[in-house]
């Protein structure tokens, strides 16, 4: 494709519809190419919006409001970076053919909701998922937990991200509690939440998925080396790659993931979450974007999760190519403040195969992700080893 000067009227125009810290590597990745970056979230001085040409502050739910920026800007892509966008807006933007919504609006449309993607996957597709129901009150969910689901199970809201409302329960006494945190934890209430049955899995894997062009034009499908990762809460905590696994379980997966995606269809990277019982292989969630967990691929791949997603959106040609073994460990706030001094780093970098991103979040809380530590080695062990003592090292502390 052709692409224009930034700030000239030939720039070709991208548009972040959320601006956290993923959307700030997708935005950087995008101005190596030329591309003129805008920037939109709900909170002023988001990441994306510290590198990014121009940015809006808006409520993304809010479908005027998202079709009045898209409308002053006229940009070529909108890349959501989120789920909680108003998505009848894209659906309306795609069908007149105005720009390209990444990877295209029915993606968003499934999986910024969890029954949507689900039901997809596991009564469309018939692909193995955990037991699971859909609850519209109390009552409903304690049917369906008593009917099949069974203890323990997972409630959420069918729309959050980061673990916001998701609980595991272990008996009864506990449902009225994790139905109000689910209706309480979701960035916009559905008046759903999902009930899933627990599963007796070794691992869960984020397999990075790509579909992009090949030289002839033809659209093909790449995995990037599966990536393991440790959750707390329903978010991310660490991730390492390649996590080991059976081959016969890695075809299965790449499969799975293959179906799924060509199903979706349109450009870029996607971020599929599985889990793994030795040879054995369910379904879990879609991200049509960079995930968290593939922040690790900074460090291990010629070219990481965010540079793949631009290419793939502008057509040109990737690579999967693994470098190195490597780890990544989130640095979490620790402080409920507002700007925040960060201390440390001189000792989190003393070793010289440890990276660190800080993402200059505008306010921390206790469980914010407000940066990342990342590490080579030569095995998985010491990479996690390495990328969990950098992170200890950084010390948050409000300003006085």
């Amino acid at each position: 494709m052709n692409i224009g000067t930034p700030l000239t009227p030939s720039a070709t125009k991208a548009l972040l519809l959320g601006s956290g810290e993923l959307g700030k590597e997708i935005a950087i990745s995008l101005q190596r190419y030329g591309v003129e970056v805008i920037a939109v979230d709900r909170y002023a001085n988001a990441p994306a919006q510290h590198v990014a040409q121009r940015s809006y502050v808006i409520d993304m739910t809010d479908a005027e409001a998202v079709k009045q920026v898209i409308a002053k800007e006229q940009p070529h892509f909108i890349i959501p970076e989120l789920e909680a966008i108003a998505t009848d807006a894209l659906a309306e933007i795609e069908a007149l053919g105005q720009c390209t919504v990444v990877p295209n609006a029915r993606a968003i449309q499934l999986t910024m909701n969890r029954e949507g993607i689900r039901v997809l996957v596991a009564e469309e597709l018939g692909l193995p998922t955990s037991r699971y129901a859909f609850a519209e009150t109390l009552e409903e969910l304690k049917v369906a937990v008593a009917a099949g689901i069974g203890y323990p199970c997972f409630i959420k809201p069918t729309m959050s991200s980061s673990g916001k409302g998701q609980s595991m329960v272990k008996s009864p006494e506990e449902l009225d509690a994790a139905w109000a945190y689910a209706k309480a934890g979701g960035r916009v209430d559905t008046g759903k939440v999902i009930v899933e049955a627990k599963i007796d899995f070794d691992f869960e894997i984020t397999l990075l998925t790509v579909r992009a062009k090949n030289a002839q034009g033809e659209v093909i499908t790449q995995f990037c080396e599966p990536i393991g990762h440790r959750q707390e809460q329903g978010d991310y905590r660490e991730s390492w790659q390649p996590q080991t696994m059976s081959a016969k379980a890695l075809q299965l997966s790449q499969a799975i993931a293959k179906q799924v995606t060509d199903n979706i269809g349109g450009l870029g990277l996607f971020g599929v979450e599985l889990f793994i019982q030795g040879d054995q292989v369910w379904f879990s969630e879609v991200s049509p974007r960079p995930h968290d967990t593939g922040m690790v691929t900074m460090v291990t791949q010629r070219q990481n999760e965010f540079e793949l997603h631009v290419r793939a959106i502008l057509g040109l040609p990737v690579s999967t190519h693994l470098l190195s073994v490597g780890a990544s460990a989130v640095i979490l706030g620790g402080v409920e403040a507002g700007a925040v001094v960060y201390a440390g780093l001189e000792n989190a970098l003393a070793d010289a195969d440890v990276s660190i991103r800080l993402f200059g979040k505008p306010q921390a809380f206790t469980h914010r992700r407000m940066g990342v530590a990342l590490a080579t080695a030569t095995t998985i062990d010491n990479a996690r080893e390495k990328a969990c003592h950098a992170a200890k090292q950084i010390i948050i502390t409000p300003i006085e």
